[in-house]
C-alpha cells in the first residue's frame, strides 16, 4: 500500500490540517510520500521531513503560484499515474476539494469526502464516515483506486514524528485548458488572533449570551488566554458573529487543547464540530443544558458574571 498525502500551504506554512492528515497517514505507513505544489516552496519540504513524510515530492513552477485546482490536477495525475500511488489523501479545504473532485474526474478515481478518520483493512484503506446527522459512523470503502480521501477539518491533530524526507522534484506540464482561468486578486481577512483551526485554546458563544454586544466578554477572555473566539450556527444565523468563526456540522470541526463554551447548549449539531477537544469547560445557568454531558467541567451559573471574572483571574496570572 502506498499513500500519497497533498500538503497545501499558506505563505511559508504547511497548513496545520494537511500535517494532521500526514501525521494520521505515518501512522498507518512509515513509508507514506507528500507532495507541495507552488512557487518557491522547495524550503517546506523540511517542514513535511519533520512531520514524519519519507519523500516529499516538490512541484515549484512559477505557473503554480495562484492557488488554483486545475494546473494542481494537471501535476498530480501525472505523478499519482507514474508512481502508482494506491491512496491519495486530503485535509479538507476550498482548493484541496476542488483538486480532489478534478483529479476523481481524470482519472476515474472513487472518492470518499467528510472522512473523519481512517484505518486499514487488510492490505487496503477503509475510511469513518459521519451518518445521520453525526449519530453514528460507518465505514466507507472504495470500488476502485486510486483511493481519494478528503478529510474533516480538525480531524487530526499534527504530531512530529522525523522521516527521511528525500526530496524529489517534479517536472510541472500544465494543459492548454487549465491556464484559461487567471487569479485576479486575492483578499486575506484581517484577523487579531489565529483562526479557530488553528488556535489551541477556544472561546465560544452562544445564544445564552443573550446579546451580540456581549461577545465582547468573549473576546477579552479569549485575548487573555491568548486564543480565539468561536460561535454556533445559533449566534450566525442571527448576524451576531461571523460565519467564519461558527462550529459545527455546517461549520468547522475542531480540536483545540482547551475549549470554553459559555451559553452554549451543547445540541449534536454543534457537538459534532467541537467533541475532539482536549478539555471542555462549559459555563450555562442552564443545570441541564445538554453541553454539560460532555463537558470536562461544567459551571451552572450566569456567564455575565462568571466570565469576567475569569478574565481577571487569568489577566492576574500573567502579571
Amino acid at each position: 500500500m502506498s499513500t500519497l498525502v497533498f500538503l497545501e500551504h499558506h505563505g511559508d506554512s504547511i497548513q496545520k490540517g494537511a500535517l494532521g492528515v500526514l501525521t494520521k497517514a505515518v501512522s498507518i505507513d512509515s513509508d507514506t510520500a507528500a507532495v507541495i505544489t507552488g512557487s518557491g516552496v522547495s524550503g517546506l519540504a523540511a517542514q513535511a521531513a519533520q512531520y514524519g513524510a519519507a519523500k516529499v515530492y516538490i512541484a515549484d513552477d512559477p505557473q503554480l503560484e495562484a492557488p488554483l485546482p486545475q494546473p494542481r490536477v494537471d501535476v498530480l495525475s501525472k505523478l499519482i499515474t507514474e508512481k502508482g500511488f494506491d491512496n491519495v489523501l486530503f485535509a479538507s479545504s476550498v482548493l484541496a476539494s476542488d483538486v480532489a473532485g478534478g483529479l476523481s474526474a481524470r482519472l476515474d478515481a472513487g472518492l470518499n469526502w467528510d472522512l473523519g478518520d481512517c484505518e486499514t483493512d487488510g492490505d487496503g484503506l477503509l475510511g469513518k464516515q459521519a451518518a445521520l446527522d453525526d449519530s453514528v459512523i460507518v465505514d466507507v470503502g472504495w470500488t476502485q483506486g486510486p483511493k481519494l480521501a478528503l478529510f474533516r477539518s480538525g480531524s487530526f491533530e499534527p504530531a512530529e514524528s522525523a522521516g527521511a524526507g528525500e526530496v524529489e522534484n517534479v517536472a510541472v506540464a500544465i494543459e492548454d485548458f487549465s491556464s484559461k482561468a487567471t487569479l485576479v486578486g486575492q483578499d486575506t481577512e484581517q484577523a487579531a488572533g489565529p483562526s479557530i483551526e488553528e488556535a489551541d485554546i477556544l472561546v465560544t458563544g452562544g445564544r445564552g449570551l443573550g446579546d451580540p454586544s456581549a461577545f465582547s466578554l468573549m473576546e477579552e477572555l479569549a485575548s487573555a488566554l491568548g486564543g480565539a473566539v468561536a460561535s454556533t450556527r445559533a449566534v450566525v444565523d442571527s448576524g451576531w458573529y461571523p460565519y467564519a468563526t461558527q462550529i459545527g456540522q455546517t461549520g468547522k470541526t475542531v480540536a483545540p487543547k482547551l475549549y470554553i463554551g459559555a451559553g452554549v447548549s451543547g445540541a449534536i449539531q454543534h457537538k459534532v464540530g467541537m467533541q475532539s477537544s482536549q478539555t471542555i469547560i462549559s459555563i450555562n445557568k442552564d443545570a441541564s443544558a445538554p453541553i454539560f454531558e460532555f463537558s470536562d467541567l461544567g459551571i451552572v451559573g450566569d456567564l455575565h458574571e462568571i466570565v469576567p471574572k475569569l478574565t481577571e483571574l487569568v489577566k492576574a496570572r500573567n502579571a
